[in-house]
């Protein structure tokens, strides 16, 4: 659930950038931009989670 959730958001503030700069660039606004983004994003964000150690700290 919680991959489907980070997906579902990063598809959301991609698609919100993705329309937002396009109208200030006065181009058109293309859905799959923002899906590719998101698909990109969330797949290196499932990455970078991987490689963060989740270990307890040893107290000095």
């Amino acid at each position: 659930m919680q991959y489907l959730m980070t997906f579902v958001w990063t598809l959301i503030l991609s698609e919100m950038v993705v329309y937002v700069v396009s109208s200030m660039n006065g181009a058109a606004f293309h859905a799959e931009t923002g899906v590719l983004i998101s698909i990109a994003a969330t797949i290196l964000l499932f990455i970078l989670t991987a490689l963060i150690p989740n270990d307890p700290i040893e107290k000095h």
